[in-house]
């Protein structure tokens, strides 16, 4: 074999192995972002106490166009003193209410997918109520306190 085929393979292994080298150090730079979960790996523990945590809200803004999708905020007020706070679901969304000195209020509230917001009053007020519009009509959640609870009232 002659010398020119042996330098031919000697530089394609050089330059295989300097490749790979340089990608393992951007890897390593980079570090779990490309290579791990987001967040890390949770265990049941965690995951119990997070879904416990209502740290997460919906906040209302303009009208979504179609495909979007509500934007998520921290929580920008604290729960009422001594008010009872509830979760709702209907075909449309879900809301989580809560009750208060001056009242029921709404502390969030979801679409569900293929439908947007189409009313709300977030109150506190002595009743509270969310609109959903979507492919199988609307749905309309009226919320007040009783007994220091939100409770779902019907619609007049």
């Amino acid at each position: 074999m002659g010398r020119r085929p042996l330098l031919a393979a000697a530089g394609w292994l050089a330059t295989t192995v300097a490749a790979t080298l340089v990608g393992l150090a951007a890897i390593q730079l980079v570090g779990a972002g490309i290579t791990g979960t987001p967040g890390g790996v949770r265990d049941e523990r965690e995951v119990a106490r997070a879904l416990a945590s209502p740290a997460v809200t919906t906040t209302p803004g303009p009208e979504p166009t179609a495909g979007a999708t509500p934007t998520a905020t921290a929580a920008s007020r604290p729960p009422a003193a001594g008010g009872g706070r509830r979760g709702f679901v209907t075909g449309g969304g879900t809301a989580v209410a809560e009750c208060g000195p001056a009242g029921v209020r709404l502390v969030s509230w979801s679409p569900s997918q293929g439908y947007r917001v189409k009313d709300y009053d977030q109150g506190p007020d002595d009743h509270v109520e969310v609109r959903f519009v979507g492919p199988d009509g609307e749905h309309e959640l009226r919320l007040r306190c009783r007994g220091g609870a939100p409770v779902a009232t019907p619609h007049d």
